[in-house]
């Protein structure tokens, strides 16, 4: 997956109704969000970068490079657009499940170094409200209908 072309965020500001295109979507976002958090306590952690290569290409079967992932993590799209705007728009675009997935991911990628910090927390927090889910929703809890 390449970081070069971000299409599908220029999608942010249309309607997804294609299940490829809202995969795309996903996909981005996963990556994105993932490598912004490896910046969530200012450090970059080898083991951080490791996790988000291992979950992305368990989410999505595409392998992501070290160095796409440092520069999804210092990215200068985060000066023209802070990451929870964006996650508020895909909030709004893509399934309950795959925003679900990049909250369990948070936690592997923070989890990654052995310790997790306030910033960490603050992080996950802010990425839990960017998707606008519910404390059960983030828990991975579903309510099924009968």
């Amino acid at each position: 997956m390449s970081i070069r072309n971000l299409s599908h965020i220029k999608k942010l500001f249309e309607h997804v109704d294609n299940p490829d295109e809202k995969r795309e979507l996903y996909k981005e976002m996963l990556l994105m969000t993932l490598s912004r958090a490896t910046r969530a306590d200012l450090v970059t952690d080898d083991t951080e970068v490791a996790i988000v290569q291992k979950v992305v290409l368990e989410a999505t079967g595409e392998e992501v490079s070290v160095k796409c992932v440092r520069t999804a993590a210092s990215s200068e799209l985060y000066e023209t657009a802070p990451i929870d705007k964006y996650l508020s728009r895909v909030g709004q675009k893509i399934d309950l499940s795959q925003r679900q997935s990049i909250v369990k991911a948070l936690v592997a990628v923070f989890e990654a170094d052995g310790q997790v910090t306030e910033s960490e927390t603050d992080f996950f927090n802010m990425v839990v409200g960017a998707l606008k889910l519910s404390p059960a929703e983030a828990a991975g809890l579903v309510v099924e209908t009968v």
